[in-house]
């Protein structure tokens, strides 16, 4: 089985071209670390919950959509690896000269790495 990154964030909806800029910039450098696969999802059908749920859990504003993303790596291992990689990458540094700044508050952004336990299909 393979080990996964999993990713919670808000982002303003007027950023949504700049979001997905900046995933086709940095995500491949994922991929050139070892991920075998990034994905990015923009909220489409993000319901308010009783308790809590996902614009909560990031604080999302009115002018703001829950993105849900994740990366899936081959183990762990190799994810280690290559996020040890990717934070010492100077094109992933916002103050390298030429990077651009997220397009989102990374305050607020939710992460985890995960073992799969179960998995169905391809």
């Amino acid at each position: 089985m393979s080990y996964i990154d999993g990713f919670v964030l808000a982002v303003a909806t007027a950023d949504r071209q700049a979001f997905i800029d900046y995933a086709r910039q940095f995500d491949p450098v994922f991929i050139e670390y070892g991920a075998t696969r990034v994905v990015e999802c923009w909220g489409d059908d993000v319901p308010d919950g009783k308790l809590t749920d996902f614009r909560r859990s990031v604080q999302a504003t009115a002018e703001e959509a829950v993105v849900f993303s994740w990366i899936e790596w081959p183990d762990k291992a190799t994810r280690d690896a290559g996020m040890k990689k990717m934070m010492e990458d100077p094109r992933m540094d916002p103050a390298t000269p030429g990077n651009p700044s997220m397009p989102f508050d990374g305050k607020r952004m939710i992460f985890g790495g995960f073992a799969p336990v179960f998995e169905l299909g391809d």
